[in-house]
């Protein structure tokens, strides 16, 4: 009877553990269903694919003031792709009349050091005849972009004839560049009853070795280089510009930038 209440007994245990295992499983269920699982973040809508920029049609004009030209529109489609193009620029001309703005002038003419935006020459002129046989011709010329400088064109639209003898003087707002010494000392060189001066307002990159070899050559070649003072932009000012009734005084360092640049024009001519 002992070892069967013993068994009994132990069979009882048993139970017991595998009851409360049974209650732990049941409990860690229960807590996994509870738990809640981290929800996904929402997907962001997708954008439908762009369209490409309808081109028109041939013979097709724009309307309602859409104003690029074919080479702006080659050019903004060309960055649009990462794809950059040069631009065309207008063709060249040279500006030629018998006088100028005073804007031009009072910008272009200014004889400061560094002439940052200052990218055109222009070049006020007087032509004496021989012995006086005739009126000076007097006028301006401006060139635009860098197909052909004023320098040049002068000798091809006021003076080709190459036999013809006559005193030239230019007040130019910026001295040669080697390009125009080198023409210009050709010119000299092969028109014998030619005498030309030039009286510049600025000297154009006058430390890079080519631009003093070539106004050393130009000076060689029988030119007179001057700088202009400020009795020269007053002459200039009375003499090329429209003025009208506006008058001319010489901006506040003209004396001394004139001072500065002499000083380097004879450091090349020496």
């Amino acid at each position: 009877m002992a070892d069967r209440n013993s068994r009994v007994s132990v069979k009882k245990k048993e139970k017991k553990v595998e009851s409360k295992v049974n209650d732990e499983k049941e409990k860690e269920k229960v807590k996994e269903k509870t738990v809640k699982k981290p929800e996904k973040p929402a997907k962001k809508p997708e954008k439908p694919p762009e369209k490409p920029p309808e081109q028109p049609k041939a013979g097709e004009e724009k309307t309602n003031g859409e104003g690029e030209g074919a080479a702006g529109a080659e050019a903004k489609s060309s960055e649009e792709n990462g794809e950059f193009q040069p631009i065309e620029l207008p063709p060249f001309e040279i500006v030629t009349g018998e006088q100028m703005s005073p804007f031009y002038f009072k910008f272009q003419f200014r004889n400061v050091e560094y002439s940052s935006g200052r990218n055109k020459t222009l070049l006020c002129y007087r032509v004496d005849a021989a012995e006086g046989s005739a009126e000076p011709l007097k006028g301006y010329m401006e060139d635009e972009h860098a197909t052909a400088h004023a320098e040049e064109a002068f000798f091809q639209q006021v003076l080709p004839n190459p036999s013809q003898e006559c005193e030239v003087t230019w007040y130019v707002s910026s001295s040669p560049c080697a390009a125009c010494a080198a023409k210009l000392t050709t010119i000299l060189q092969q028109r014998k009853k030619l005498h030309l001066c030039i009286f510049c307002s600025r000297l154009f990159d006058w430390d890079q070795p080519e631009i003093v070899e070539g106004l050393k050559a130009l000076a060689g070649a029988g030119c007179k280089l001057r700088m202009m003072k400020p009795c020269d932009f007053l002459h200039v000012w009375e003499t090329y510009v429209e003025k009208e009734e506006e008058s001319f005084a010489p901006w506040e360092d003209c004396q001394e930038n004139y001072n500065y640049y002499v000083e380097k024009l004879m450091e090349i001519l020496k």
